[in-house]
C-alpha cells in the first residue's frame, strides 16, 4: 500500500476565456469601454488576455492552460477597464477551490461582482491559547479565568503594492456587555512568513453587571468572540503618533466563539485566514462573463503501480486490429479525443512507441476512408495526436520559421486588401496585390527553407502517415502530398499566422487591418497547398478576388519548393530506409576536395569533384551523373565546420568530419561556403554520434596545427558550433502522470467500457439480422473484449490503491495542523 510520501499530487487549470456580456458603460459617454481579463490564483495574477478595444460586450477568446506549482484556495478571474489610467476593476468571479468541480470541462455564464478588497485574502496564522483560574484576594471575590492568547506566526500573507509588513490585532469582544479588549503584536518588515511569537492576556470575569453576586453564571464569561485579525503596515508616520487612526490593508481574520474552546487543555492549531464579514450586498448588475474551466488534481503513485496499465497502452500499436486495443478503445469513449490524445502522445513518446502507434492508426483509418481527398481531415483519434505532437513539440520550429515573418507584418501594417468591395479611400488594388503576393512569398520561402529543421518526431510521423496512404492509394501520385499538407499546413502554419497569439508568435492580439492581412495570408497558403496535392488545377473558388493571386502562386518554381518540402518533411534518413525510399536531393555543385593519400606518405593534391547531398547521403564523383567515387551516409558525418585558412593557406574551406578521417572542401567564394555548412549542419544536427569538439585547424606534417597535438586521434580543441537545434530540445515527460491521467479517463467512462463487453458477448453470440449495439464499431469481438477486460482489471486495482490512500490520509490527518488548517474549505484527498 503507497505511504504519505510516496504519493504526490499534481494540480493543472485549463481555461478557456469566452466573452463577457453587458458590462456597464462610463457614466459620462455611455459607450462603449476598452477592457482586458487577467486569472489570478490567489492575489497572484497568472494570465492576461488582450485590450478589447470599446465593447461593452468583448470577445475574448483566448485561452490559458499551465501547471499549479503551489496550494491555493481562490481562482479570479477580472474584468479591467484599460481606459483608466490605474487598474480599475470593472467586476470579478472569484471561485473557492472546493467549487471547481461543479463547472468542471463545462462551460458557464459568471455573473461579474464587485471588488472587495477585504475579500482578497489568503495565508494562515499559528496559534495557541490557554486558559489559567485566577484566585482573588478581595474578600467576597470570586475566582476568574484568565485567556492566554500567542500568536506564534503566520504563513503565505498576501502581498500588498509589492511589500508585505504584517502586524495582527488580537480582540476579545463581550457578548453582553459588548466591552472590547484589544491588543497589537510588533509590525514585521519586508516578510509574507512574520514570527511574531508573543503573548497576550486577557482577563474572563465570571459575574455579573455590578458584581452582583446573585446575577453571575459560568457561561456569562465564555459567550464572547476571540478575533485575530492581521493587517499590512503601509503607514509612512509612525503608528504610535498618529494613535492607531490608521489600521492599514486588511490581509484577513479569524473568529473563534470562546465557547468552542476546551478550558482544560491547550489549544494550539493553524488557521485559515478568512475574509471580513460584510453585510452589504451590491445589487449593481456588472454584466457576466463566460468561461470554460478544467481544473485536475493528479494523485500519481510510485511508478510500479502503473506498470500493468502502462504495459497494455504501449501493447497497442501491436495489436490488430488496432480499434481493438486499448488506446484506440479510449479515443472511442471519451467525450472529447483531445482529451485521450494529450496523454497518450506523451506516453508513446516518451517511451519510443508514438511512430508505431501513429502508423497502425493511420493504416486503420486509411482502410475505412472511402474518397482519399478526405482523409485525416476530420478529429479522429490519430489527427488529434499530430495534433498534440505539433503543439507539444512544433513550437520552437514554428518560431524559428515565421516568426520574423509575422513581426514584419505586425509592424509594417502594409495595406494588402484585394477585394474591390472592402478597399479603403486612397488604396490601391494593384499596389494591394504585390504587398500580398510579397508576403505570401516570404512565408513561403521560410517555411520550404526550414524542412531540414523540422523536429525529428514530426518527420517520423508525417513518413509514417505518408506511408500508410500512398500503400492503400498507389494509384494516386498527389496522396504523398494531400496527407502531409493536411497536418503541417492546415492544422499548423496555417492557423498559426491567422492567430499568432495563440501559438505565442506575438504578444498581443492585432488590430482588425492586420487580422484581415494575415486572414488573406493564411488563406493564400492553404489554396497554393490545395494546388500542390490536386491532381487538376482549378480555381473555383468563391472568391474571385482571390484567383489572380493563386495564378501568381501557381507556377511550377513554387510547386516544386513546396513539393520538395513536403517530400524531405516527410522522409527519414534512417540506413534502414536506405534501400526503400528513393533520395531527395537538397543540393549539388562542384567544389574543390583536398584528395587523401591512401598510403603514409601518398600523395595529397587538391581535384574539382561533383558534389551532391541528399537526404541519406554526401557523395561526389568527377563529374556529373558519373558513378560516385565516394559515398558517406548521412549519420556517419560527426561535424561540419569552417577550417582556417593557416592550414592550406587558402580562403573558403571547409571540413567533414568522419569516424576515421576529415573530408577537406574548398568552395568558389564565401556566399557558397556559407550555403554548403549551413545545408550540411542541418542535414547532420540530429546525429546520435555528433562530436562536441573538434580541431578547426588540419593535421600537417604530424602535429595538429591548432592545439600542436601529434596524436591523430586526439579529441578536437574546440567547441562546434551550433549544438543540438532548438527544435530539437528534448522534453520533460512524467510518465507515470501520463497513465495516471489515462486511469482518470478510463475510470470516468467505465460505462461505456461496460456497454463495449456487453456488445461483445452479444455480437459473438449473436446472430440475428440487426445488431444490439449498430453504435459500438467492432472488428474483432474476440480481442475487444480480452482488451477490455484487461482495461477494467487495472482500472480497478488502481482505483483500489487510491482508496487506500484517501483512507490513510483521513487516518493521518491532523486538523489544524499545517497542512490542514481549521477553516480550509477543500478536502485535499478529493479527485476530480
Amino acid at each position: 500500500m503507497a505511504e504519505l510520501g510516496d504519493v504526490r499530487i499534481e494540480e493543472s487549470l485549463k481555461v478557456k476565456i469566452g466573452e463577457a456580456k453587458n458590462l456597464p458603460s462610463h457614466t459620462v459617454s455611455n459607450s462603449g469601454r476598452s477592457t482586458f481579463c487577467s486569472i489570478k490564483i490567489d492575489s497572484e495574477t497568472i494570465y492576461k488576455t488582450s485590450v478589447v478595444e470599446k465593447s461593452l460586450n468583448p470577445f475574448y477568446g483566448e485561452e490559458f492552460q499551465g501547471e499549479i506549482p503551489k496550494k491555493f484556495r481562490f481562482l479570479s478571474f477580472m474584468v479591467h477597464d484599460n481606459g483608466s489610467k490605474t487598474d480599475k476593476i470593472i467586476g470579478k468571479v472569484t471561485l473557492k477551490k472546493d467549487e471547481l468541480y461543479r463547472y468542471h470541462n463545462k462551460e458557464h455564464w459568471f455573473p461579474l461582482t464587485p471588488i472587495d478588497v477585504d475579500a482578497q485574502v489568503q495565508g494562515k496564522v499559528h496559534l495557541e491559547i490557554r486558559f489559567d483560574e485566577i484566585l482573588n484576594t478581595e474578600p467576597e471575590s470570586f475566582s476568574s479565568h484568565r485567556m492566554a492568547v500567542r500568536i506564534l506566526e503566520c504563513s503565505d500573507l498576501t502581498v500588498i503594492n509589492g511589500s508585505c509588513n504584517p502586524y495582527a490585532v488580537v480582540m476579545v469582544t463581550h457578548t453582553k456587555s459588548k466591552h472590547k479588549d484589544v491588543k497589537r503584536t510588533n509590525v514585521k518588515k519586508k516578510t509574507i512568513c512574520p514570527n511574531f511569537d508573543e503573548t497576550f492576556f486577557f482577563d474572563l470575569e465570571n459575574k455579573g453587571q455590578n458584581h452582583d453576586r446573585n446575577l453571575y453564571t459560568f457561561d456569562d464569561a465564555f459567550n464572547g468572540e476571540l478575533s485575530i485579525s492581521v493587517w499590512h503596515d503601509d503607514s509612512k508616520v509612525s503608528r504610535e503618533v498618529l494613535g492607531n487612526m490608521f489600521p492599514g490593508a486588511f490581509l484577513g481574520e479569524v473568529k473563534i466563539p470562546l465557547r468552542d474552546l476546551d478550558i482544560q487543555s491547550v489549544h494550539k492549531a493553524w488557521y485559515c485566514l478568512q475574509a471580513r464579514e460584510n453585510s452589504k450586498q451590491s445589487r449593481l448588475d456588472l454584466g457576466s462573463l463566460r468561461l470554460k474551466i478544467s481544473y485536475t488534481a493528479d494523485y500519481v503513485f510510485l511508478s510500479h503501480y502503473y506498470n500493468d496499465l502502462r504495459c497494455l497502452i504501449l501493447r497497442s500499436c501491436d495489436v490488430r486490429p488496432i480499434s481493438a486495443s486499448a488506446a484506440y478503445l479510449l479515443g472511442e469513449i471519451v467525450d472529447n479525443r483531445a482529451e485521450a490524445a494529450q496523454p497518450l502522445l506523451k506516453l508513446t513518446y516518451h517511451h519510443g512507441k508514438l511512430v508505431l502507434l501513429v502508423k497502425a492508426l493511420a493504416s486503420w483509418e486509411v482502410s475505412k476512408t472511402v474518397d482519399p481527398n478526405t482523409l485525416f481531415r476530420g478529429n479522429s483519434l490519430v489527427t488529434k495526436i499530430i495534433d498534440e505532437l505539433m503543439k507539444f513539440i512544433g513550437l520552437p520550429y514554428l518560431h524559428s520559421t515565421i516568426k520574423i515573418n509575422i513581426d514584419d507584418i505586425c509592424s509594417e501594417q502594409k495595406p494588402c486588401e484585394i477585394d474591390p468591395s472592402r478597399l479603403k479611400d486612397g488604396e490601391n488594388l494593384s499596389e494591394n496585390m504585390e504587398n500580398l503576393k510579397s508576403y505570401v512569398l516570404k512565408i513561403i520561402d521560410s517555411i520550404t527553407a526550414s524542412g531540414l529543421v523540422c523536429p525529428t518526431a514530426m518527420r517520423e510521423v508525417f513518413h509514417a502517415i505518408k506511408e500508410s496512404a500512398v500503400s492503400q492509394y498507389s494509384g494516386m501520385p498527389t496522396i504523398r502530398y494531400l496527407v502531409v499538407s493536411s497536418f503541417i499546413f492546415l492544422r499548423f502554419f496555417a492557423p498559426a499566422i491567422l492567430g499568432p497569439k495563440l501559438f505565442e508568435l506575438r504578444p498581443d492580439t492585432q488590430d482588425s487591418t492586420v487580422n484581415r492581412t494575415l486572414t488573406l495570408i493564411s488563406k493564400s497558403i492553404q489554396g497554393l497547398v490545395n494546388i500542390v496535392s490536386a491532381k487538376n488545377i482549378s480555381f473555383g473558388l468563391k472568391e474571385e478576388y482571390m484567383v489572380p493571386l493563386f495564378e501568381s502562386l501557381s507556377d511550377p518554381i513554387h510547386v516544386d519548393k513546396v513539393k520538395m518540402f513536403l517530400d524531405i518533411i516527410s522522409s527519414s534518413c534512417g540506413a534502414h530506409l536506405r534501400n526503400i525510399e528513393a533520395p531527395i536531393i537538397l543540393k549539388e555543385g562542384t567544389l574543390i576536395k583536398r584528395a587523401q593519400g591512401r598510403k603514409k606518405f601518398g600523395l595529397k593534391n587538391f581535384k574539382k569533384r561533383y558534389f551532391c547531398l541528399s537526404n541519406q547521403h554526401l557523395s561526389y564523383s568527377k563529374s556529373k551523373n558519373e558513378k560516385p567515387l565516394c559515398v558517406i551516409p548521412i549519420e556517419d558525418i560527426l561535424a561540419v565546420e569552417s577550417l582556417q585558412e593557416e592550414s592550406f593557406k587558402m580562403n573558403y574551406m571547409f571540413q567533414v568530419v568522419q569516424p576515421q578521417r576529415a573530408l577537406y572542401v574548398q568552395a568558389h567564394n564565401c556566399v557558397e561556403e556559407k550555403e554548403w555548412l549551413d545545408i550540411l549542419t542541418k542535414v547532420c544536427n540530429t546525429n546520435k554520434n555528433r562530436l562536441r569538439t573538434y580541431h578547426p585547424a588540419a593535421m600537417v606534417n604530424g602535429h595538429w596545427l591548432c592545439c600542436k597535438s601529434v596524436d591523430i586521434m586526439a579529441v578536437g580543441c574546440t567547441p562546434v558550433s551550433g549544438g543540438l537545434p532548438v527544435t530539437e530540445i528534448k522534453v520533460n515527460i512524467d510518465s507515470d502522470r501520463e497513465v495516471e491521467k489515462i486511469h482518470s479517463l478510463f475510470l470516468t467512462n467505465m460505462d461505456k467500457l461496460d456497454a463495449y463487453q456487453d456488445a461483445c458477448g452479444c455480437q459473438e453470440v449473436y446472430s440475428g439480422d440487426t445488431e444490439p449495439h449498430p453504435m459500438l464499431v467492432i472488428d474483432d469481438t474476440k480481442i475487444c473484449f480480452e482488451t477490455v477486460t484487461e482495461i477494467q482489471k487495472c482500472v480497478i486495482s488502481l482505483e483500489q490503491e487510491h482508496k487506500r490512500y484517501v483512507k490513510l490520509v483521513q487516518r493521518q490527518t491532523v486538523i489544524g495542523s499545517i497542512d490542514a488548517p481549521i477553516g480550509e474549505d477543500c478536502n485535499s484527498t478529493s479527485r476530480l
